[in-house]
């Protein structure tokens, strides 16, 4: 049986590899080694320029100290050149003493009277001698019938300073490039070490970014970037990352919005881009803990941190503002809700008893007991509308009122309250209010004569709102700690967390210039006194009666106030009256 076809195969190629470590090792250990080339390489240039000076020096110092012998200017004038002759004698004495590759000796006319090859003396120099009889020095590198050398060559001198010939002395460039060649060896070696120590601190280099970037290639990471960038300016939760010294150093979308920060936080420290307050303790880690609540502005956030290992943290943060609301609207619903079926259960009670005065025949006084059931009805709203002149509010506190006789607490107006319907944020003021009458109504229910005082009143442009309950009251210590997110003494609710309702109170305030703050009262439980500078706007649009001006049709101009009525359990009326003088907190 034949083995199958195989496919040829080319050569393998080795491609660029994908790994950081590989790829920052490769290059840096190419820029190593071209650095090495190139730094021998500049050494070793000015070094054979270096050593041809040395050189060229050497042979002119050899010259001159030739051509001060007086002697050869005396032979030169009273003898021929000869072999054997003083003047070349004498040259191949210094020759030999001195290393030099020749030392030759001319006369005004070129001839040499010395030479290394005793045949050549009596020929014309190969080189041009007239800078040397014109009585200047050379230093140069030229080629002769010696071959290449560094050359010096001076005028010799007779006693009058006249100039009867020249000396020309060469070194030969051979011992020049020999020099050059020994001083290699110990030049690679200090380049052989600078590179292996570059070489080393690359690899050092290289595996420390291999831990930091987890053995991924260049690809990998600029992917990963893509994604993260994408995954956080996407999803729904606020992501704030913080270095080890507090600096916000990313900031998502979401968080941006939830903040109400811009791009230009980044950067910044977290107490210069939020300011002081709960929110900052709780991106900066000063607070611990999961799930913490926190709010910023009008939101309500909820928070958690982890920290990383370069000792910075990551937060996250969820907005919980609509939940919130949802929760104390469910709340309100429930309550209602409890609210309408006591009514129901009254109002079946109120048929059988007229039902019953019809069957008796007692006809006069079941027209007086429907008289008096519409009455109150239609009292408790016009008293909270001629007092509070807002439909938003006026409707809150009727509501209110209903909720409070349900749950056996009675619910007055001070004497004081007038508000003209020109409220910059009525909404605002609604969420003020309804906080607080809801914990007032926690605080009063079941308490002795349970009572709550709402005041309303306009000064200016300025609303001053009083709430005052028949509770427990608040501990002189925890006069400022009820405003902190969080805290609170009662159960926690079935939609989450408590201890919100007050501090959204504050930054409703306070967003508007103004303050809240709670006293106690000497009647017994507390009282908060929220104040909004500037919270009333444009002239008045709808008619206060004037000092001495009749009231409004259904409400009697004479007798005093009248109560507040509100259903109560049981079938039967509670009255919720107005304060007295003496009721005033």
């Amino acid at each position: 049986m034949s083995a199958p076809p195989t496919t040829p195969r080319g050569p393998r190629r080795f491609g660029w590899p994908k790994r950081v470590f590989s790829q920052v090792l490769l290059m840096q250990l190419a820029i190593i080694t071209g650095v090495t080339v190139l730094v021998t390489g500049l050494f070793l240039a000015p070094l054979s320029a270096q050593l041809d000076d040395q050189a060229m020096r050497r042979a002119l110092a050899i010259a001159q100290s030739t051509a001060a012998q007086p002697q050869l200017a005396a032979s030169l004038l009273t003898t021929e050149p000869h072999p054997d002759g003083a003047v070349q004698g004498a040259a191949e004495r210094i020759r030999r003493s001195t290393g030099a590759e020749y030392v030759v000796i001319m006369d005004r006319q070129g001839v040499r009277w010395s030479h290394t090859d005793p045949s050549r003396i009596g020929d014309v120099v190969s080189t041009d001698p007239s800078t040397a009889l014109a009585g200047r020095s050379v230093m140069e590198i030229d080629s002769g019938t010696l071959g290449r050398s560094a050359r010096g060559k001076v005028p010799l001198l007779d006693g009058s300073d006249r100039v009867v010939g020249a000396v020309s002395v060469g070194i030969a460039y051979d011992s020049v490039r020999a020099r050059l060649l020994a001083a290699i060896p110990g030049l690679l070696a200090y380049a052989g070490g600078a590179l292996a120590v570059g070489a080393l601190a690359a690899y050092l280099i290289s595996r420390r970014l291999q831990r930091q970037t987890h053995d991924l290639a260049f690809s990998d990471i600029s992917a990963l970037l893509t994604e993260r960038e994408a995954m956080l300016h996407s999803i729904r939760e606020g992501v704030v990352a913080l270095d080890r010294t507090g600096r916000i150093r990313l900031l998502n979308d979401e968080a941006q919005r939830l903040l109400g920060l811009g791009p230009d936080a980044m950067g910044k420290q977290l107490d210069e881009a939020l300011g002081g307050g709960r929110t900052t303790d709780v991106l900066a880690g000063r607070v611990v803990g999961d799930d913490l609540v926190t709010v910023r502005g009008s939101r309500v956030l909820l928070a958690n941190r982890m920290p990383t290992d370069d000792g910075g943290a990551v937060v996250t943060l969820r907005d919980r503002t609509e939940l919130e609301y949802l929760g104390r609207e469910l709340d309100s619903t429930r309550g209602l809700i409890d609210a309408l079926r006591a009514q129901d259960h009254e109002h079946a009670n109120r048929l059988h008893t007229l039902l019953g005065l019809l069957e008796l025949e007692m006809h006069e006084e079941a027209v007086e007991f429907v008289t008096e059931v519409v009455g109150v009805h239609r009292a408790t709203a016009e008293q909270v509308t001629e007092k509070v002149h807002d439909p938003l509010l006026a409707s809150l506190l009727v509501g209110k009122a209903t909720v409070a006789a349900e749950r056996g607490v009675a619910l007055r107006m001070a004497p004081e309250t007038l508000l003209p319907d020109r409220l910059v944020d009525p909404r605002g003021l609604v969420t003020v209010l309804g906080n607080l009458v809801d914990n007032a109504l926690d605080a009063a229910a079941g308490s002795a004569d349970a009572q709550i005082e709402v005041g309303l009143r306009a000064e200016g442009r300025t609303v001053v709102l009083r709430v005052r309950d028949s509770g427990p009251g608040v501990p002189a210590g925890d006069h400022e700690s009820i405003f902190m997110e969080g805290w609170s003494t009662k159960e926690l609710p079935a939609h989450g967390k408590r201890g919100l309702g007050l501090p959204l109170v504050r930054r409703l305030a306070e967003r508007q210039g103004g303050s809240v703050a709670v006293t106690g009262s000497p009647e017994g439980g507390a009282v908060f006194t929220v104040v909004l500078p500037e919270a009333m706007d444009g002239p008045e649009r709808s008619g206060i009666p004037s000092p001495g001006e009749p009231e409004r049709s259904g409400i009697p101009s004479s007798g005093g106030p009248e109560p507040l009525a509100a259903p109560s359990r049981g079938g039967s009326t509670a009255s919720v009256r107005p304060a007295t003088s003496g009721d005033a907190p």
